[in-house]
Order: C-alpha cells, then structure tokens, then sequence
C-alpha cells in the first residue's frame, strides 16, 4: 500500500520512530546494566537479565484503540523491515534503526483452524499457529530476527569485524542462528554444539547447509549449553541461545501476532506453549502482559506450558500447590519424541517464576497452569493432527496432547478456544514418524504404534516374470498401452474401486 494510500490520522505512525533507552535488569540482584555491550547474565551476580524499555510510560499514553489501528495499517506497508515481527517495533525493540532489522520472511505465521473432525474428536474448537512456516522451519526465527538485527547494529554502531556467534541446540536454534547470521555475511561467524546423535539428520543439514561451524560434543542439550555459557562468560562471542534477553523480545511477537488474528478479543481463549530451556514460553507470557498494559487487549488469556514425561522439570515445580515452598531442581533427561524441548535444566526457569507469578497476579486468579504428557500421546496427536491437513511437528503433537489432558483435568473447558504452538515444520521430525509407521522406537521411548495410524507405500508393480513388469523395456505403443492397463487393473485392487 503507497503512503499516501493511509488515513491521514495513521500516515505519521507507520514508520516508527526510535525509541527508549532499553536496559538489561536482573532478576536476582534487580541491577541495572548498560545495553552498550552484549550481556547474557548479570556481571554482578550471575542472575539472569530481562531487557526493560525506559521509555515506555510516554508510549502508554497513546490509546489502546490507537495502537491497534497503527498495527493493522502498518500490516499493509511495503517496508521490508516492517514486514517481519517489527511490525511491532515500538513494542519489541526501539533502538535499533530499520536499515539494521533483518527480514528474512519471518512472523505472520498462519492461525489454521482444525477441522470439524478432528474439534469434535477432541472436543474443543481450536487452531494451530504454524510457526514451522518461518524461514528456517521453526519459531527459533521470531528471537534470532531480533538478536541478529541488534547484533547487526552493534557490529555497524562499534565497526567491530569477525564477529563470532555461537549456540547451544537441539536442531532448531541451530538452524536459525546459522541462516541469520550467513544473511549477515562475512561480518559474523557461527558456531553451533549439537549433543551427538541426539539431532535429527534434517535439523542437522540446516546449519551445515547455512556454512556454519558444526560441533557435536557428547551428552544432551543440557550439557552443550553449560559448554556455551562457559565460552560466553570467558571469550568475546555472541551467545544466541535464549538467554540472549533479545531473543526473548522477539518471540514476544508470537503474543502480539495472535491477539492481532483474533481482533485483539481474548476472552475464553487458551493458549498452549511446549516447554523447552522455557524462552518461549517466557516471551509469550510476556507479550500478553505489554499488549495488556498497552491496552490493546482487555483481558488476559488462559496459556498452558506443557512438557512430556521424559523432561519435566517445570511440571515438578509447579506440582507443589505453595508458592513459598516451590523448589526448582533440574531432572535428568531420557529420550522423547518432543526432541526441540528435552532439556532437563531451562535457563529461563527464573523468568518463567518472574512473569507466572506477575500474569496471575493481574488476572487476579491462576491463569498459567503446566501439564505433563506421555510420549505415547506426543507421536498418536501428531499424526491424528497431520492427517487432519496440518503440519504439526513431535512439539505440536506434544501441545495437542497437553490440550487433550487440560480437557480431562478441566484446567480447559469445551467453551473455550484454543490456539496450539506447532513450534517447528512436520518435516524436521519425519524420522520419528518413520520409527512410528515401521514399529523401531528404541524402547527407552515406551512408544508402540497403534495400527490405525500407521501407513506404508504399497507396491503396485507387476510379478518379476511378467513381460510387462519393467515400462522401460517394451517395444511398442501396443506393449505400453498393455502395462498401463495392467498396473491400473493393480491399483483398483489395492483401492477397492
């Protein structure tokens, strides 16, 4: 849409101007530090930061109504940088000026609502948010947009050179850390820790396929990121896992993104998050609570972190009924399905703690609950999903399960609606479902197919002897016309028609 094309009233809004000044806070010591230099924990305490805007109390001034139409128009805008998650820049990042904002295709990702099938199988109306539509296949884009474009603008802010970035992963972080920071070109190195033979054999080509430096070290994820955090807090990288706080900011636009799909109108709407190292679910929590005090949404939604069996450390946590007695310890991980969210000790667990306990407050009630699933569901709801039209991956089966059990504790009632995280595309987890049609899950997964979800090839080929088995050796016009009619004759056989 030309800029002439917009209401008088909105034309000075949709370029946005730059804004703040931002700062790191930490959760545990409360200092404040300078957003000058790249900080991951506090330098004072080790506690983990949150980025916070300074200039917010001026943007609160602005009406609610006038934020939303400000978005809604902006949506028509040409502007690259403002067609990814700055669409919202005034509410992710500020600072950082648009000739510095990467756009790689990222955000926007659809609200596929589920079919009239599958909502009465399940027994509530729902959508999957398909966050594998994101150029990397995964939701890893929304925060590595962010943190890339502020680590560009620091890069040209500082003329620093060589920079070299670094992430610990289970496939998905990888993939986006290392597109983003290849688009960046020779400015910036990337180096990725995978825990060998832990990653799928797709998530692993993404990075390799990006340029990046592939490194697998033994154990689980857990144990790459203690390597990482080791490097941050010793040698000059950019760490890009989620406890980058950019990373956090930019994932807030998950919040934003479904709020402006439902006409900003969240009443009776739950909202289920997997939970991994727990940056997402942080960033969603957190985007609720900035659209809330923007007054772009009246009520807060019901959300519903949930995680399997095999890596439920925030489970535990929350089991206990007393906040005051609540005691965080890291679980020991086994092998899940839901491979993007084993990770027995997430590094946002204090931000989790933070904005849990700040959402509930606002809403006056419990309003953030977390289920536990059995990997059994995770594989059965991806597949009843995927042969239902969606694309959801092991993660988005594991949310499809966690709604499933909402239901049954009546956490989540029929009158509700629900929108499911499908964090990653079905693609990146192919192997799992390949393990689950053939019956070869190792049996630390305890996962046994059930038969009505299994699916092979049939062979339509003719007998070896048959003079007709092999079209490239026939003759004639004739012989072919006679291989056609034999393999069609097969094939109403197989299809009963």
């Amino acid at each position: 849409m030309k800029f002439d094309e917009f209401p008088k009233s909105i034309r000075p809004f949709i370029i946005p101007e730059l804004g703040g000044p931002l700062e790191y806070r930490c959760l545990k010591c409360r200092q404040a530090h300078s957003i000058d230099n790249l900080l991951y924990t506090c330098p004072d305490c080790g506690g983990v930061l949150l980025i916070y805007d300074l200039g917010e109390k001026k943007k609160l001034q602005r009406p609610g109504k006038l934020w939303r139409r400000i978005f809604d128009n902006r949506r028509m805008a040409t502007i690259p940088a403002l067609k990814g998650i700055f669409l919202y820049h005034e509410l992710i990042a500020p600072v950082i000026p648009l000739e510095h904002v990467l756009y790689l295709g990222e955000g926007h990702t659809p609200l596929v609502e589920a079919n009239p099938g599958l909502i009465k199988k399940i027994g509530i109306p729902f959508y999957y948010k398909n966050d594998g539509q994101n150029p990397s296949a995964s939701f890893k884009d929304r925060g590595m947009a962010c943190a890339l474009s502020y680590l560009n603008y620091l890069i040209s802010k500082k003329k620093l050179d060589n920079v070299l970035a670094v992430c610990a992963s289970t496939g998905d972080t990888s993939a986006s850390a290392a597109l983003y920071a290849a688009y960046l070109g020779d400015s910036v190195r990337s180096a990725v820790l995978l825990p060998k033979g832990k990653v799928t054999p797709q998530q692993l080509s993404q990075p390799l396929g990006s340029g990046a430096k592939v490194i697998e070290i033994p154990g689980v994820f857990d144990d790459c990121m203690k390597v990482v955090e080791y490097l941050a807090d010793h040698y000059p990288v950019a760490l890009l896992n989620s406890k980058n706080a950019w990373r956090i900011l930019g994932q807030e636009s998950y919040a934003f993104e479904v709020a402006q799909a439902l006409d900003y109108q969240l009443d009776n709407t739950v909202v289920m998050v997997p939970i991994g190292n727990a940056g997402n679910i942080t960033a969603i929590i957190s985007g609720f609570l900035k659209l809330h005090r923007y007054g772009l949404i009246v009520g807060l939604p019901k959300i519903i972190g949930v995680q399997s069996e095999h890596a439920d450390p925030v489970y535990r946590y929350y089991l206990e009924p007393n906040p005051k007695e609540r005691v965080f310890r890291p679980v020991t991980v086994k092998s899940s399905a839901a491979q993007a969210a084993m990770i027995g000790n997430p590094v946002s667990m204090p931000r989790v703690i933070k904005m849990v306990e700040e959402y509930n407050r606002i809403n006056g009630k419990q309003t953030i609950f977390v289920v536990q699933v059995k990997e059994q569901d995770i594989m059965d709801y991806m597949l009843l999903a995927n042969r239902s039209g969606h694309i959801a991956c092991t993660q988005g089966g594991e949310s499809l399960a966690g709604l499933v059990k909402a239901l049954s504790r009546k956490i989540v009632h029929p009158s509700e609606r629900a929108i499911i995280d499908a964090t990653a595309h079905s693609l990146k987890f192919s192997g799992f479902q390949d393990m689950y049609f053939n019956d070869t899950f190792p049996p630390e997964f305890n996962i046994h197919p059930k038969k009505h979800l299994q699916n092979h090839p049939v062979s339509a080929g003719l007998a070896k002897g048959d003079p007709y088995s092999d079209p490239q050796k026939l003759k004639s016009v004739e012989e072919y016309k006679l291989f056609v009619k034999k393999i069609a004759k097969t094939i109403t056989n197989i299809l009963e028609i």
